[in-house]
């Protein structure tokens, strides 16, 4: 039996894309969306909720979310859900992280809204859509890397 793992979602950042890079020089960007569903309450009003999520994006879709989008913006993510663990460094406790792993990036709003005007910086007519999921540790170290950038390290890299 096939089984899915799929997730779309359609927010706003929560602040700036951080990009950073792989000892091989894959680039790698960390993202946060919010979703916003409303609801009628016990008392009949209408309630709005926020919901965070963690959005991380490999090779061509990092670099397109590190140049395009920008905190508030609004964008489009197609993906899907990874669970990682670690130990805590100071407690020793098994912590968890669930993430949205983007295979899938739509740039929406004008200019000005973390978004172009057009959808140029989509990509859909990248390469990299679905080469999230065949990542390859064997790309050249970049000669310079983007201002602001850092070196990470294997236990910063979110898998």
């Amino acid at each position: 039996m096939k089984s899915v793992n799929k997730v779309i979602l359609v927010g706003h950042l929560g602040k700036d894309p951080e990009v950073k890079f792989t000892p091989q020089g894959t680039p790698v960007a960390k993202i946060t969306i919010a979703t916003n569903s409303k609801f009628k309450g016990k008392d009949g009003n209408w309630q709005e909720t926020t919901e965070w999520h963690n959005v991380v994006l490999w090779q061509r879709l990092a670099e397109i979310a590190g140049e395009y989008l920008k905190k508030g913006g609004q964008v489009y993510i197609e993906g899907r859900l990874q669970t990682r663990s670690w130990d805590d460094k100071q407690t020793g406790q098994k912590k968890y992280m669930t993430e949205v792993v983007a295979n899938d990036l739509v740039l929406l709003g004008g200019r000005g809204q973390g978004g172009r005007s057009d959808h140029a910086g989509s990509s859909r007519g990248a390469s990299a859509s679905s080469g999230a999921n065949n990542f390859d540790q064997s790309v050249p170290e970049p000669e310079h890397a983007p201002a602001g950038s850092s070196p990470i390290t294997d236990e910063d890299i979110p898998f």
